[in-house]
């Protein structure tokens, strides 16, 4: 996984396209991860874990299944988080 800040972002975009299927790129602003350039395949598998994790009907039934999903897809393709991270 690569990190890149926004202004790298634009000025390399055809190539992190091609970096982003073959890996997620992550890109900062302010040295804080502010968007993540993933493949389509990973996003299908980011959303089909979603879907299995048993979206709710109400907001916090969707929190839950959202942060299921997300801390699934983090498992299986590590950490975004970065040490400039607040979160």
């Amino acid at each position: 996984m690569i990190t890149v800040t926004s202004v790298e972002a634009q000025n390399k975009f055809g190539q992190l396209l091609d970096t982003a299927q073959r890996e997620p790129v992550i890109i900062t602003r302010h040295g804080r991860p502010a968007a993540y350039m993933i493949s389509p395949q990973d996003m299908k598998e980011f959303q089909e874990v979603r879907a299995r994790s048993g979206q709710g009907k109400s907001a916090r039934d969707w929190a839950t299944a959202s942060a299921q999903a997300w801390n699934d897809f983090d498992t299986q393709f590590g950490s975004f988080a970065d040490e400039h991270s607040t979160l």
